[in-house]
């Protein structure tokens, strides 16, 4: 017989000193042999044994979600118990599939089934990969075989019920060991007849977390754990009368001032924005969306007292408007007084250093109303200078009425709302001119308003935006050259550069000038400078963008100076000096434009030489106000330029289109200035070329910057989703290997240094802009598009970090939870995505092509009938929409 004894001293042993890791070893004596080794054809115990691993793998992820969960705050451990829910009655659902598998077998032929039943008993009794608490899974199941084993009465079922009862009492000792853990994470779902565990339990445990870890169980069904309020706030970082009004400050003084708040979204953008200009700001906030002021005078405080504790902390100062935004000119007596004072209450309980500052609703008081505000010893401020930002719904509208009013007034206190999504566009433009102008914020200090020179000029330092009118551009590329070798690459160049600008960074297509081949004469491309761009309306306020994709030369003067130049399709080498264009020409149009900040970008051979005389700053201190002129060149005065990069472009410009689409973008702000720009093209492409691009400023520069502004990833990913090739990919890898990393949640450090040639080969050392203040909502915008980045070099481990930062961030982020899902469905994790795509529609159903993604994602996993209705769905959405003959196809298969 089988030697039952020797199985159960060794389990002892195992699970006494190694906490069942050793594997389950079934003995057998001779004398229990089959007369001959039961056979089954290949792959017939394959479903069963699928079903077996299914389990299994849900069993461990229990025991690792719900282990100590004492430990964890009372949100995680309601989301652990709803997903260990859900994962314990998927493994009820595998257990009756089994159970009809095995059964099946036993029904078959007895070479055929009890030969696929041994198999699945060998992998119970001693698979390698089991521990001994492993196997306790298995217990219901091997109890209902040896059930179906009992109703045959061949001699072959005899001897395998034989081996199952005794595998049973081999479990019955391993659940002795293991008793009490098993009850308590397994006694909170329904019972099945299995009580269980014991001995090492702690090194069970720890084997089944380096499987398996909390998080990601939680994330494969649909679950990702926000950040708590405490690290959200650790990641975010004057008139003497009675009525404030704006007209007794000094000249060129402004008091910004923000009504109807706090909004759950829009005032941590507001003020994101306020903290990159060092600008004071005051915040009148609504009562009731603070919370609401019991019968007895007790203030329970609701969500959006948060964001309201955020901008106290920050140093923003809060003012009571009223607790419902009534008209209070038309209220009396008590109501009257429950409008001030229950929102001081409120405002004493987010803060008891909340300012005395009140702002009537619609700026509508009474002499009544008044009275209540001195007995609560609150100050009315009003404002001189209304933006309107409630009724216009253009944002470029809302900053030319507040820039006319101020240039008409001088000084005041400006009224804005922090409710609308327009003020969060109209605001830098506003800001930017008034910084322009020298115009600085008062602050509240207690008593009045007052300027605070050290926040202002402190925080101006990293300021770093755009503030430009218009955008124009001037691009070039050469490849058919009458006198000079042709090109393979440069037209392409120029090409996917004046896509990058129109697509990705909103300058209109009109205001680009292409000029590729026989168009880019010396004549034309001068012509462009001097008729397209000094006759097109130009102000001082627009920046100009010129590439140039070509050749390149030098010359050497009589004084023993190169010269460099750029090279027009007519041009003869015998003749450079008249043919070519002088970089020193190019310095003197730069000068003479109006715009802002004028940017050149030479992708030629010996393109180093562009500056002859001056030098800039490249910090930035007030970019708004100084004059920025700037060249990044593709290699120094004695480097040829290296062909040869992926999709048909040259090595510098293919990493330049790269550190446009944000690889640029070293300390993660939302803007890549021209000097991160030379800070991550300068050691990406020396890495791999033997080239140094050179940057430096122009003459003429006061030290302003170039500025391209992000803008925000919106794509849903999908099928139709590009990905760069297998080439790109691994050129970008060598690219990403020669700079510092750069993530979604961590941003290279502020004192990062690189060294760069500047325009005459000298060795300069530049570093990126320090990193600014941004709200939750930006920094989860932000973290979303680094995840399309790495999903589109297939780095999907990356994107899949990314996007759950963007999900801790924003648990709302439908957006982000789309993605998640897509890069599980990449990975074959289908029933994973799925989840995520249902919690996408959850979060917003108007996201049509999150139908699409889960009806193939259900298809793929093989639940026919649920991926059916989500692509029913797509089509009765969207009947011609670009996934439709996919759907339709996968319909046709369903």
């Amino acid at each position: 017989m089988r030697n039952r004894t020797r199985l159960l001293s060794a389990i002892s042993v195992a699970v006494l000193i190694v906490a069942g890791v050793l594997g389950w070893q079934h003995g057998r004596s001779p004398a229990t042999e089959p007369a001959a080794v039961l056979t089954a054809p290949a792959g017939a115990a394959e479903p069963a044994l699928n079903s077996l691993r299914a389990m299994l793998a849900n069993y461990r992820q229990i025991i690792v979600l719900l282990a100590d969960d004492k430990a964890l705050e009372v949100h995680e451990r309601a989301s652990a118990n709803a997903v260990g829910q859900g994962l314990f009655h998927d493994n009820l659902a595998h257990a009756d599939t089994l159970q009809q598998q095995l059964a099946v077998l036993v029904a078959a032929a007895p070479k055929q089934g009890f030969g696929a039943v041994e198999q699945v008993l060998d992998y119970v009794e001693s698979d390698a990969g089991l521990f001994d608490a492993d196997r306790l899974a298995f217990r219901e199941v091997l109890g209902a075989l040896q059930a179906e084993l009992g109703r045959n009465g061949s001699l072959p079922a005899v001897k395998l019920h034989k081996r199952v009862g005794e595998d049973l009492e081999a479990l019955a000792e391993i659940e002795k060991n293991y008793e009490r853990e098993i009850q308590q994470i397994f006694s909170r779902f329904e019972s099945r007849a299995i009580t269980l565990k014991r001995e090492r339990w702690g090194d069970y445990l720890a084997k089944l977390r380096k499987l398996y870890s909390r998080e990601q169980i939680l994330k494969d069904y649909g679950v990702v754990m926000p950040y708590s309020p405490e690290q959200l706030a650790a990641l975010d970082k004057s008139e003497q009368e009675s009525e404030i009004i704006g007209r007794g400050l000094p000249p060129k003084t402004l008091v910004l001032t923000f009504d109807d708040g706090p909004h759950p979204k829009f005032t941590e953008e507001i003020e994101a924005i306020l903290q990159q200009y060092g600008a004071p700001a005051v915040f009148f906030q609504v009562g009731r969306n603070l919370g609401a002021v019991g019968e007895g005078g007790a203030a329970k405080l609701g969500a959006n007292a948060r964001v309201a504790r955020k901008l106290m902390a920050d140093g923003f100062v809060l003012g009571n408007h009223s607790y419902s935004h009534a008209q209070l000119s038309k209220e009396t007596g008590d109501k009257l007084k429950a409008e001030i004072v229950n929102t001081d209450t409120l405002l004493r309980a987010v803060d008891g250093q909340r300012a005395p500052l009140f702002r009537f609703p619609y700026g509508a008081g009474s002499p009544e109303a008044r009275q209540w505000l001195d007995a609560a010893s609150l100050r009315s401020v009003m404002w001189n200078i209304d933006s309107l930002d409630w009724a216009d719904p253009v944002p470029r509208s809302i900053a030319d009425r507040v820039l006319r009013s101020v240039d008409a007034e001088g000084r005041g206190i400006i009224l804005f709302h922090d409710i609308h999504e327009r003020t969060i566009k109209a605001l830098p433009l506003v800001l930017d001119q008034l910084v322009a102008e020298g115009y600085q914020f008062a602050g509240w200090d207690g008593h009045e308003f007052t300027l605070s020179k050290g926040r202002n000029s402190e925080a101006a330092k990293a300021t770093v935006t755009t503030g430009y009118n218009q955008s124009w551009a001037i691009v070039i590329g050469i490849d058919e050259y009458a006198k000079w070798p042709r090109l393979q690459y440069a037209v392409r160049d120029a090409q996917a550069m004046r896509d990058t600008l129109s697509q990705k960074y909103g300058f209109a297509p009109d205001h680009i000038q292409l000029i590729t081949n026989a168009e880019a004469t010396r004549t034309g491309i001068l012509a462009a400078f001097h008729d397209k761009l000094g006759h097109a309306g130009m102000q001082k306020n627009d920046r100009v963008f010129v590439f140039y994709a070509g050749h390149g030369a030098t010359q050497k003067l009589s004084s023993g100076r190169d010269l460099g130049y750029i090279v027009p399709v007519d041009a003869d080498p015998a003749k450079l000096a008249s043919d070519g264009i002088a970089m020193t020409e190019l310095q003197n149009i730069a000068e003479s434009l109006p715009a802002k900040h004028v940017f050149f970008v030479m992708d030629s051979c010996y393109s180093g030489l562009g500056l002859t005389r001056g030098a800039g700053n490249a910090f930035l201190r007030d970019n708004a106000k100084r004059i920025g002129r700037q060249m990044l060149t593709a290699g120094g005065a004695d480097q040829m330029v290296a062909d040869g990069g992926p999709n048909g472009h040259s090595v510098f410009t293919w990493t330049l289109l790269q550190a446009l689409a944000g690889k640029g973008d070293l300390n993660n702000d939302g803007y890549i200035t021209a000097t991160e720009l030379a800070a991550y093209l300068a050691p990406a492409v020396a890495s791999v070329s033997q080239q140094t691009p050179a940057f430096g400023s122009l003459p003429g520069s006061q030290g302003g910057e170039f500025v391209f502004e992000l803008r925000a990833e919106g794509e849903f990913l999908n099928a139709d989703t590009a990905q760069l090739s297998g080439e790109a990919i691994a050129l970008n890898t060598k690219l990403d290997a020669a700079r510092p990393p750069v993530s979604a949640a961590a941003p290279v450090s502020a004192a990062s240094a690189v060294v760069v040639p500047d325009l005459q080969g000298r060795e300069r050392k530049i570093t990126s802009l320090p990193v600014v203040g941004s709200s939750i909502r930006q920094q989860a915008q932000r973290a979303n598009d680094r995840g399309l980045q790495l999903y589109r070099e297939k780095q999907y481990a990356e994107a899949e970090a990314a996007f759950t930062e963007a999900l801790k961030l924003r648990p709302d982020f439908a957006l982000a939870a789309n993605n998640l899902g897509y890069i599980f469905f990449k990975q074959d994790k289908h029933r994973e995505a799925a989840r995520w795509f249902e919690k996408t529609i959850e979060l917003d159903a108007s996201r049509v092509v999150a139908y699409l993604n889960l009806g193939e994602a259900w298809a793929k996993a093989g639940d026919s009938d649920k991926a059916a209705k989500a692509l029913r769905t797509y089509l009765e959405l969207a009947p011609n929409g670009a996934g439709a003959e996919h759907a339709r196809e996968l319909l046709g298969k369903s």
